[in-house]
């Protein structure tokens, strides 16, 4: 190479994607507000947003809503389940107390012979009944 000859430009770097300095320029604050709120979000003019969603985008979120509120349901059914065997077993267990106190009341009066015999018939004619 010569000293005369002009030495090659260096390659010009790329330029830093468009779509970020846009969401840069939003968050960076413009100076100081006038009223010194700066902890205020800056506001934007108003822009009606209301018929520009899609079609196929509004069936896709209320496939997903409907989704939703069918696993809330179940939720509640499997919750409201729960309880009710809760208070089922709660009453279950009153019930054979006070059969269990009625038939030791029983026993103070009548031979145990005779109050089992009792107990066996009353078991026999609730399995019919039920």
């Amino acid at each position: 190479m010569s000293s005369t000859e002009p030495a090659p430009a260096p390659a010009p770097e790329p330029a830093p994607a468009p779509a970020a300095a846009p969401a840069a320029a939003a968050a960076a604050p413009k100076g100081m507000r006038k009223n010194g709120k700066n902890w205020h979000d800056v506001k934007t003019p108003f822009r009606p947003t209301k018929g520009q969603t899609s079609y196929a985008r509004r069936l896709e979120e209320r496939k997903a809503m409907a989704a939703i509120k069918e696993k809330e349901k179940e939720m509640k059914e499997e919750k409201e389940a729960e309880r009710q065997r809760r208070i089922q077993a709660i009453k279950d267990r009153r019930a054979a107390k006070e059969e269990k106190e009625r038939y030791e009341k029983m026993a103070e009066k009548m031979h145990r012979k005779r109050v089992e015999r009792r107990k066996r018939r009353e078991k026999r004619n609730k399995l019919l009944n039920s």
